[in-house]
């Protein structure tokens, strides 16, 4: 019964979506505002519908009906609750439901905002968010459905579908195949929410963007409208992202924490055109310049978006992220195609209303280096999108996939990093319109001066490789320019108020939570460059295979190998656990347990590194393979991971610089 329920509801939610679509078009064509107001009743009803689907959905989990497709492939009597509710979104079928019910939540919160100032975005928002929701809600019903049964043939074969086929009969396993065990990890059960979160929060913006083309506004309201979605999208997907880092860090086995996955890259794609549109709708907000550069960068992170989870979904590409292969991967394809090709035409259609109202008069000026920030981006974007669609391009062309691999990103995209990160230590101290070598070079030396005593430090502590001093000198140059201007406003305040320093920092932060916000993610993005260029420039690693008392030597760290065990445990995995012995300069700092566990129910392991953690380094022993317990050989791979910590602590800060930025103002914005 409550299969029939939750894809009943499901259909009838494609039913209402399209009623929406229609509702709003003929609304805008008979200047009728009650198929309007109709419209965003529907576009308000989906929410509550899909919620009832994703309800039917673990409930069918939860209660082990193992007859569904989608809860057999998900989810064992082993498996516990928490994973069970996380299966949701563990396959494919499951995710894109997901996806599209964290799209419902989002079009209903935009239609329950005032709409007073903006009555003819109403419309065309509602069209764009619920034809993307149609796109998706298609391909739940007619070719993912996680409804489907199994049943067998009266010729003993076993199909997948919603209704019985003749004659057959439904199939009723005992028991589950359970989650990919590269799934259990807690990391995994908040990254891909996170990930999606960021995706249908794109949507937004791009939806107000497309009114904005389709009803001639020139102007920057739709920006000033969506700036916090923008913002809020960001913030989830950079969590998402440092999440499955994470998530790569402690389970992958890589001894990092990027492989410039595929997946992963396509999910960094849309997160360098939106940090990039972050950066230059303030340019169109406050000097009404790069209005058709803001435009296609919304058109094309949305597609990015879309083109991300077609990756994904339809098995084009090998990665430990993807999914199986899918009859879906073409209908995303076309729909991709066919949202680009509209969203290019109506923006050729303003282009000349979009012009800029102004012009760039400064090669230093702040407007011209944002527009360097963005051309960074954009080369970022570009080797991204060529080293992803390279294997498919050379398959297609040769026969043959020809893949690049993780030497080829660093020195690809190292330069253009390095470029961002010169620009956080130079565009803070310009100035708008009119800047001169004399003016920002009277504001720069002072955080130069310190940028060259930090390198001078680097060099003491026996730092000589090139790169890394050149990475290091950027940080600290950033650092320092950021602070400089924090520090600047902070004493300006203090000495026109009277205030003491803490009211100062307060007061300031929160009369311009925009500006000083994005200063404190910039000094969350320092001390992630700090861990990247610890990893990067300064990893090494050893490999051997030993018997208990045996010892890897790796610079001054000892790792010693103390004892193996194997056992099962009530969850239905077998664990082969080492003890191993980290010692530093002949002095035993502590144990570390590398294992490896063989799910069951999946017939799958997962690789769990042993790892010793500080601010310095990180010492990650992995087991890579062992012999038969009587003999208790072992082979262990050791990784020294350098200042990585960084990464993880600048990702902390930047999510609170984010906060600040994104929450809302107590001062009225000015009418325009």
């Amino acid at each position: 019964m409550t299969v029939e329920l939750g894809f009943g509801v499901l259909v009838l939610t494609l039913i209402v979506t399209l009623y929406g679509v229609v509702a709003a078009i003929i609304g805008v064509s008979r200047k009728d505002q009650r198929w309007i107001d109709s419209a965003r009743y529907a576009s308000l009803l989906i929410f509550p519908l899909l919620t009832l689907v994703v309800i039917a959905i673990l409930y069918l989990i939860v209660t082990g009906h193992y007859e569904v497709a989608y809860v057999y492939s998900v989810s064992s009597n082993a498996t516990p609750l928490y994973l069970k509710l996380t299966a949701l979104w563990g396959g494919q079928a499951g995710s894109l439901i997901f996806w599209s019910w964290l799209m419902s939540a989002f079009t209903s919160a935009v239609m329950l905002r005032k709409w007073n100032r903006d009555r003819e975005f109403l419309p065309w928002v509602i069209v764009v968010t619920l034809v993307t929701l149609v796109f998706f809600l298609v391909m739940s019903i007619f070719f993912e459905n996680p409804f489907n049964r199994f049943w067998a043939t009266p010729m003993g074969d076993r199909i997948e579908a919603m209704f019985p086929p003749a004659g057959s009969d439904l199939l009723l396993p005992a028991d589950g195949r359970g989650l990919n065990p590269l799934l259990r990890h807690p990391g995994m059960i908040i990254h891909p929410p996170m990930l999606y979160l960021g995706f249908v929060s794109f949507v937004i913006p791009f939806a107000f963007a497309i009114a904005a083309l389709i009803t001639g506004r020139t102007d920057d309201r739709w920006i000033r409208i969506t700036r916090r979605w923008t913002l809020v999208a960001w913030l989830f997907l950079t969590i998402g992202l440092v999440l499955g880092m994470r998530w790569a860090y402690d389970v992958l086995g890589w001894g990092g924490y990027w492989g410039w996955d595929p997946v992963e890259i396509a999910a960094l794609m849309p997160w360098l055109t939106g940090t990039a549109l972050l950066h230059s709708v303030m340019i169109q907000e406050k000097r009404g310049m790069f209005k058709q550069w803001n435009m296609l960068l919304v058109i094309l992170t949305y597609d990015l978006v879309i083109y991300g989870t077609f990756l994904t979904r339809s098995g084009v590409l090998s990665s430990v992220h993807a999914f199986a292969q899918s009859a879906i991967g073409p209908l995303f394809f076309a729909f991709i195609s066919l949202t680009l090709i509209v969203s290019i035409w109506l923006l050729l259609l303003r282009w000349k209303s979009l012009r800029s109202e102004g012009q760039l008069q400064s090669l230093l000026s702040r407007e011209t280096l944002f527009l360097v920030n963005n051309l960074l981006f954009l080369g970022l974007f570009i080797e991204c999108f060529w080293g992803v669609n390279f294997p498919l391009l050379s398959e297609l062309v040769t026969g043959q996939k020809v893949t690049f691999g993780p030497a080829w990103y660093i020195r690809a995209t190292g330069p253009l990093w390095g470029g961002l990160l010169l620009l956080m230590g130079i565009a803070p101290l310009s100035a708008w319109q009119i800047s001169t070598y004399k003016t920002l070079g009277k504001a720069f030396w002072k955080p130069f001066i310190f940028s060259l005593l930090a390198v001078a430090a680097a060099l003491a502590l026996k730092v000589r490789e090139a790169g890394a001093l050149i990475g290091f000198w950027l940080v600290a140059l950033a650092f320092a320019v950021t602070l400089y201007e924090y520090w600047r406003g902070i004493r300006a305040r203090h000495n026109s108020t009277g205030e003491n320093w803490l009211k100062s920092i307060w007061h300031l932060t929160g009369k311009n939570r925009r500006r000083y916000g994005g200063y404190i993610i910039h000094l969350g993005v320092i001390l992630m460059a700090i861990g990247v260029i610890g990893i990067e420039a300064f990893q090494t690693q050893t490999q051997g295979a030993l018997t208990p008392g045996q010892s890897l030597e790796l610079g001054d760290y000892s790792v010693k190998y103390q004892s193996l065990a194997e056992w099962d445990t009530r969850d239905g995995k077998n664990i082969t656990r080492a003890v191993m012995e980290v010692s530093k300069n002949g002095r035993v700092l502590q144990e570390v347990y590398p294992r490896r566990d063989y799910y069951y129910d999946s017939q799958q392991p997962m690789t769990i590194p042993g790892l010793r953690s500080t601010m310095v380094d990180d010492i990650y022993v992995i087991l890579v393979d062992w012999e038969p317990i009587s003999s208790r050989q072992a082979t262990f791979k050791v990784f020294h991971n350098p200042l990585v910590n960084w990464l993880w602590v600048g990702t902390i800060v930047l999510i609170l610089g984010s906060i600040i930025a994104v929450w809302p103002s107590t001062e009225r914005e000015p009418a325009k």
